[in-house]
């Protein structure tokens, strides 16, 4: 797969939210350039948020189309090994950022976020809205 954009959590929750935001309206040109993919703990963290079935059905349908990228367990022990890294010199990240990180690393794929957490990640790209 070609290098693409994995977005995070919390732009998702305004592109659900704010349909005319800035971000959001960012988001929609993103999907019909088709450079957005998705990875499982987004997914999940998506879903744990959304209050009703038929909504969940909705939502799944709609971001399984995306391109999906698995994690491995190279992925997963860089995430482990990185957060240690980082508590190491006093930063704390949480689990789930290190690993979509640690996903966007191995794909050299950039991460569209408002999240400071990944400003911290040394070699993480980070998608700049124009």
């Amino acid at each position: 797969m070609n290098t693409g954009i994995i977005v995070d959590t919390c732009v998702w929750i305004e592109f659900f939210r704010k349909s005319e935001s800035k971000l959001t309206l960012h988001l929609k040109a993103l999907l019909r350039e088709r450079k957005v993919i998705m990875v499982g703990m987004v997914m999940a963290e998506i879903l744990q948020g959304v209050k009703a079935p038929k909504e969940a059905k909705l939502v799944k349908q709609s971001l399984g189309k995306l391109p999906y990228l698995e994690i491995t367990r190279d992925i997963w022990e860089a995430a482990g090994e990185m957060s240690a890294s980082l508590r190491g010199t006093g930063i704390t990240i949480p689990l789930s950022d290190l690993i979509i990180a640690c996903v966007a690393l191995s794909g050299n794929h950039e991460i569209l976020t408002i999240d400071p957490h990944f400003e911290k990640v040394d070699g993480l790209r980070l998608h700049n809205i124009p």
